[in-house]
């Protein structure tokens, strides 16, 4: 896991005593810092981006920056990668919320109290199959597959459609001979960082 203090980005690109994310400008400035580092990070790398000691994101600013990062991740800019989101308050997922969801885009974010959501627009099934994974951390499409009664094929599409949206991660293994997909939660945790 690599984390990016999204405070301390912003006291280095901008310089400006502030700790709120506002304006558009601002969240350029910040996004193309972060496009920066994350190109340097090794293939398969979970990218947390912390927003504990964040004032305020705007709309303007969570569109510039969360939302064009999960934007341009998925159309493969960024390579094998994944981003969550760490350290919420209730105003500042309000506000990312919003921007990904005028995008049609999903995040994983894990808010202030531990607890780990979705945020932004994922269709009901997609839904119901990440909050099965968050409950069980890991799982393969066998799995899925025997606990909601589903066809290979769908459990099989749905875990897929997951990994391609980057709101699961998916590794090979070996198993009983054969190689075997395992999807599994993005791990970070706020209790691993303080």
């Amino acid at each position: 896991m690599t984390t990016y203090n999204l405070y301390k980005l912003l006291k280095e690109e901008l310089k400006n005593g502030s700790s709120d994310l506002v304006t558009r400008p601002s969240g350029q400035v910040v996004r193309e810092r972060i496009e920066r580092d994350i190109l340097k990070e090794e293939n398969g790398a979970v990218i947390a981006l912390d927003f504990l000691e964040i004032g305020i994101i705007d709309y303007s600013c969570a569109d510039e920056i969360v939302a064009k990062l999960i934007s341009r991740l998925l159309s493969g800019e960024y390579g094998n990668r994944y981003i969550i989101l760490i350290g919420l308050n209730e105003n500042q997922k309000e506000n990312i919320e919003v921007a990904l969801e005028r995008k049609r885009l999903a995040a994983i974010a894990e808010i202030r109290d531990g607890e780990k959501i979705l945020l932004g627009s994922l269709n009901n099934y997609l839904r119901e199959t990440l909050e099965f994974i968050i409950e069980k951390g890991r799982l393969t499409s066998k799995d899925l597959s025997e606990a909601m009664n589903l066809e290979a094929n769908t459990s099989g599409t749905r875990l897929l459609n997951l990994h391609k949206k980057r709101l699961v991660k998916r590794t090979e293994e070996i198993r009983d001979g054969g190689r075997v997909w395992i999807y599994e939660l993005l791990r970070f945790s706020l209790k691993d960082h303080s």
